[in-house]
């Protein structure tokens, strides 16, 4: 099977809102006016509404209310409004079919992102934002598979099931992986390359080939949210840590380890936005 074949059907494709996706071309913009896109958020009521939701939740503490994404950025900064703006409109495009759980697919995306973006802070020029990203994105094509391809993902699923990895599973079913759609969908979606690279690189450790930092990143993100699934506890997760991948990506293991309690009760604060 080609992997055009899931992008052929152009009616069954997710399709962002305007605003969006300039604000994902922002990410390229060293000097994006964050007043600008404050009032382009605010032309889409139904964006607006998510950004605002999330703003006022408990997760941030803010002092006094947000009424506006201009109060927004004021008081949270262009990074975390994209990033708020950005999980809104892309779990708003995203149409999973029957008896697909998106709201379970949208936390574990959610917790992966907060796990990435813990661990940026203990990467050299970690972008917190960017990582939060990448894991937010790493599973987008797990979905589109499901969507377009319902009946092959059955398979793949029951294969992982049954112990197999899924990259091996898809490759064996389809000839390509959902890192290899993602990347596809995060390209015509305009994301920056590095954000595209990660998505494609996250299981490469296991495949033994080249990953960027931020694929590293995702990696050990995963590693991270599967431990925690599994109980395992703070001695058994540092010991089976991917301390090689680590330390490739230049991660501060000993920072790490010492905070490593941190990380098991971390929230995104964007879980409300699924709650429509």
């Amino acid at each position: 099977m080609n992997m055009a074949t899931i992008f052929a059907e152009s009616r069954q494709l997710p399709h962002i809102p305007k605003v969006v996706q300039e604000l994902i071309e922002s990410f390229r913009d060293d000097n994006a006016n964050a007043n600008d896109i404050s009032r382009k958020v605010a032309l889409d009521q139904a964006l607006t509404a998510k950004v605002l939701r999330l703003a006022n939740s408990a997760h941030y503490g803010l002092s006094r209310t947000v009424s506006n994404p201009q109060d927004a950025v004021v008081l949270l900064g262009l990074s975390t409004l994209r990033t708020m703006v950005l999980a809104s409109g892309v779990t708003s495009a995203m149409k999973a079919p029957a008896g697909f759980d998106q709201k379970t697919f949208w936390r574990d995306s959610f917790a992966v992102a907060s796990l990435a973006k813990w661990l940026a802070r203990y990467m050299p020029d970690g972008d917190k934002e960017t990582a939060f990203t990448c894991g937010m994105l790493h599973s987008i094509g797990l979905m589109l598979i499901h969507i377009v391809l319902p009946d092959d993902a059955a398979n793949i699923n029951e294969s992982v099931r049954l112990g197999g990895h899924r990259h091996t599973a898809e490759t064996a079913r389809l000839g390509f992986t959902s890192a290899d759609v993602g990347t596809e969908l995060a390209k015509r979606w305009k994301f920056p390359e590095e954000i595209q690279q990660a998505i494609q690189d996250q299981s490469n450790p296991d495949l033994d080939q080249p990953f960027s930092n931020l694929g590293g990143l995702i990696y050990i993100a995963k590693y991270l949210h599967t431990a925690h699934q599994n109980d395992l506890t703070e001695e058994e997760l540092v010991e089976k840590f991917p301390v090689r991948v680590a330390r490739h990506i230049g991660l501060d293991l000993r920072q790490i380890r010492a905070a490593v309690a941190e990380c098991r009760d971390l929230e995104s604060g964007f879980e409300d936005i699924l709650n429509d």
